[in-house]
């Protein structure tokens, strides 16, 4: 079974998003973005915030005009879906080292020939095989 084409202009839309909201480019993100994006956001006690597309930029811009350093650009395209003018692409995403890991779902949407943003899902990144794949011993030999 063939894998199916992926239209490259996809991880090149990936790769500028990591790259522009990382260095806190408003004016870049909103070119990135559909007019109706909207994180949303796992947290630990399994509830999900919402967050508008006018939110998170206003957000990126705060920090940006109170002097933050720039993010990480550190990701991992895990996997890219195409189905016509939609895509899904699952990235292993983390924004420092003092902030947790975070598996992030970008729905994206190709509107009059450019792929953009129409949507993200950020998750903690899932559990790990920390030093072993086989379940602890029950007896000692």
């Amino acid at each position: 079974m063939t894998k199916p084409e992926i239209d490259p202009a996809i991880h090149d839309l990936i790769r500028n998003v990591v790259h522009v909201g990382s260095a806190y480019d408003i004016e870049g993100m909103e070119t990135l973005y559909t007019p109706d994006q909207i994180f949303l956001v796992l947290g630990s006690d399994g509830g999900v915030t919402r967050i508008r597309r006018d939110d998170s930029i206003a957000e990126f811009r705060s920090r940006r005009d109170a002097g933050e350093a720039p993010l990480s650009t550190e990701h991992r395209v895990l996997h890219v879906e195409q189905q016509g003018d939609h895509a899904t692409a699952i990235l292993y995403r983390r924004m420092s080292p003092d902030a947790p890991p975070a598996m992030y779902e970008l729905r994206l949407r190709r509107d009059f020939g450019t792929w953009m943003v129409a949507g993200e899902t950020v998750t903690p990144w899932p559990g790990g095989i920390d030093g072993n794949f086989l379940p602890p011993r029950r007896k000692v030999a």
